[in-house]
């Protein structure tokens, strides 16, 4: 034991020497040489398991460089005739908690961190910047081969201002490896209580259980009182939620994070009391601070995390207890630019909340959530945007990608981690860094359509990059006929150039995804005569467009090969949208009186298609998201009327019907078919129900078809009257009107 003793001093006394400043850098260290070494591994003898792992790292990686295997020992183990490479927590020169230290003293090397975190951060450090080895993806590393490993002396300390670093990619999720190699967290809500991480009003006082018998709870809207969110003056509502708080942290004692945080709407408690305070504190902020204060003044060892967003996202006055997380969310803003220079109502409320508390976390967004696989040209915005967020008190970072493969997804994983952890790294030297070491030879080709497609949205100064767009928007911008007819072609340069390595040609294929899915987008509106679901056949007859049944079938591939299933956050999956592309293929070759012909609105379209009923005979078909091809109408019923321009014979009429519930965009209740031979006297000829009513439960992404079958009957002109499905009173958005979208009139 004495001896133990003495030697850890030993380790101690040389390490505060080493950690002395000093004028003279130590001489080149050989590592290995020949097959041989004279360096062993030391860890303290109090070291965790986590500490002997890092040591651990340090072997097998100089092994799989050098082929040489130094040993590793404990402090009271060392051979005093060895140099060192010693790891571990050294907690005496006060470090801090995230801070790492890598020196050179003597011949030997320290690599520290002020937590088992951190050292583990020091060794991956270490690995990277002097020994050269790189993490492009999960099993995916880069690694020099040398006979003789030779370092330069070092000096090294780094403290990352961002301490919690979080990319929304099952990439690290599933791999914490990879995690670790890139030092973001392993989920999403790193120590927070399951079940209470965000959007939890309606856990703690659920409407099924109180609407019906205390309406008071809830927010009053008007002279209503509505389920969307709580009233945050009610006394009850706040003993209810201190409660399940309390529940959650008894049971859950590992958790130090409970959200306290507003539904995903906008609807507001306006009653007087609730009123009275926003209008002190300049913001509805203001009744959301002074409720969670007194939440988190229950808990003062804990957590009570909390949004700012939308319409809590301006600050109060009222300053947030120590105890108190500021989730401020950044999903209103345009990615085509940095946020500080399209989205300044946001840089500014970052700043004022900055100036109140220390204590923030942002949620960002960097990808298209209607659109996983869509190209989204934003990949400029996110070094400008973490440091925006550094330099404003953020010590917490919440990249929301979108978990599930999406828009280059390996690069962005990548190159956001990195950015969390250093941002003041070269951008462009780090995109290089990725493009050439994981897609090889075919990097130059891929980093030069990135370079591309971002030169052309940084030109179009008025777009808007939305993270509830579609590729449809910009088929007039950085994805029209040219550009995509372009990139296409890097993209088989691309492919060319790794030909001869599989597993690389298939990295390439997964980086193309998001073209593939713009041009069949693109194909889907019919852009042009290469972008297109049909073509004219023999004889003129119109048959598939080949290329499009191709680009699907090897998009379908792609995605299976690489477990690619969800296309957006509604959850529609990879296979129907197949499916439904299929029966696009199907239903654009059939004949259609209806193709063309003129389409009149009775009752007022709103904002989408540009308002224009004649998108229902264009023979472009509607995709997933309500900007694709969809006629919109809020909050009142469809009615159109179509002209055949003569009177024809009709056997069938259809028309489709889009939702997304979550953005209450409804399918009708019912829809309603007129036919007339003069325009003035209808006659009904028939209605077809929604086969599937609006439950809680109801699919949150679908297309369906109201198909209506009838006996031959002659006529000139068709009605359509769609019912509009209300808003239940259960439904996040209560009290909003609902939408009805409806594309492509099918008559034969």
């Amino acid at each position: 034991m004495e001896n133990s003793k003495s030697v850890r001093l030993i380790f101690l006394i040389v390490s505060m020497v080493f950690f002395q400043s000093c004028t003279e850098k130590s001489e080149v260290l050989e590592i290995a040489a020949k097959g041989k070494s004279n360096y062993e591994i030391v860890y303290r003898g109090d070291a965790t398991e986590s500490q002997y792992q890092s040591a651990q790292l340090i072997q097998d990686y100089v092994f799989k460089i050098t082929g040489v295997k130094l040993p590793i020992t404990d402090e009271s183990s060392q051979d005093f005739e060895a140099s060192k490479i010693y790891v571990g927590t050294l907690n005496l020169y006060v470090l801090g908690e995230d801070a790492i230290s890598i020196k050179t003293e003597n011949k030997n090397i320290f690599i520290s961190g002020g937590s088992d975190a951190a050292t583990r951060n020091a060794v991956y450090a270490f690995l990277e910047n002097q020994l050269g080895c790189k993490w492009y993806a999960p099993n995916v590393e880069v690694l020099p081969k040398k006979s003789k490993l030779v370092l330069n002396a070092i000096d090294y300390a780094y403290k990352p201002d961002i301490t919690t670093r979080t990319v929304h990619s099952r990439l690290f999720y599933d791999n914490h490896t990879y995690a670790d190699q890139q030092k973001v967290t392993y989920e999403a809500f790193p120590n927070y209580a399951p079940g209470a991480r965000v959007h939890t009003f309606h856990r703690f006082v659920p409407e099924e259980y109180y609407y019906k018998t205390h309406p008071e709870y809830y927010a009053l809207r008007g002279d209503k009182r509505l389920s969307t969110q709580l009233c945050l003056t009610n006394e009850k509502v706040l003993q209810i939620v201190k409660d399940s708080v309390a529940m959650l942290f008894k049971k859950h004692p590992e958790a130090t994070v409970v959200s306290v945080s507003q539904d995903d709407n906008q609807q507001h408690c306006q009653c007087e009391d609730c009123s009275r305070i926003d209008t002190e504190e300049g913001s509805p902020s203001g009744t959301m601070i002074r409720f969670v204060n007194k939440v988190a003044a229950e808990f003062p060892t804990k957590t009570i995390s909390t949004l700012a967003y939308q319409y809590t996202r301006k600050p109060s006055k009222t300053i947030p207890l120590g105890n108190v997380l500021i989730t401020l969310c950044s999903i209103e803003c345009d990615r085509s630019a940095p946020i500080e220079e399209k989205c300044k109502d946001f840089a500014d409320d970052l700043k004022g909340w900055g100036k109140i508390s220390s204590n923030i976390r942002i949620w960002d967004y960097t990808t298209q959530f209607t659109n996983f696989l869509c190209p989204f040209p934003n990949l400029h915005t996110l070094q400008p945007n973490i440091q925006l967020f550094r330099d404003n008190n953020a010590k917490w970072v919440f990249e929301q990608h979108s978990n599930h493969p999406s828009d280059l997804f390996e690069l962005r994983s990548y190159v956001t981690a990195k950015l969390l952890w250093n941002p003041e790294l070269d951008f462009n030297d780090l995109m290089i860094e990725f493009t050439d070491g994981y897609y090889e030879e075919a990097g130059v080709f891929i980093k030069k359509y990135i370079d591309a497609i971002h030169a052309k949205i940084k030109e179009d100064k008025d777009f808007f990059l939305f993270l509830y767009g579609d590729p449809s928007e910009a088929f007039s911008s950085y994805l029209n006929k040219d550009l995509l007819a372009e990139y296409d072609d890097m993209f088989k340069d691309a492919i060319q150039a790794v030909a001869t390595k599989p597993e690389i040609v298939a990295r390439v294929k997964m980086a193309r995804l998001g073209l593939d899915y713009a041009i069949l987008e693109a194909s889907r509106k019919n852009i042009s005569d290469d972008f297109s679901l049909t073509r004219k056949g023999e004889g003129g007859v119109l048959e598939v467009n080949p290329r499009a049944k191709q680009r699907l079938e090897e998009f379908k591939a792609i995605c299976e090969e690489n477990n690619v299933t969800l296309m957006n956050e509604m959850g529609f999956t990879v296979k129907e949208y197949y499916s439904n592309y299929v029966l696009a293929l199907e239903i654009s070759q059939k004949p259609n009186k209806a193709l063309g012909r003129i389409v009149t609105a009775i009752t007022k379209p709103k904002k989408y298609a540009n308002e224009d009923p004649m998108v229902l005979t264009d023979g472009a078909l509607g995709g997933s998201s309500f900007y694709a091809n969809w006629l919109g109408f809020e909050g009142n019923d469809m009615a159109v009327v179509l002209d055949l321009g003569k009177t024809k014979k009709i056997s069938s009429v259809s028309l489709a019907f889009l939702q997304v519930t979550n953005h209450i965009v409804f399918l009708p209740e019912i829809v309603i078919y007129y036919g007339s031979i003069d325009g003035v006297g209808y006659t009904k000829i028939g209605e077809v129900k929604n086969r599937t009513p609006l439950r809680k439960n109801s699919k949150v992404n679908d297309i369906q078809y109201f198909d209506l079958d009838i006996t031959e009957k002659t006529m000139r002109y068709i009605k359509i009257e769609a019912k509009n499905t209300k808003t239940p009173y259960w439904h996040h958005a209560a009290g909003l009107p609902s939408w009805i979208f409806a594309d492509e009139i099918m008559v034969n």
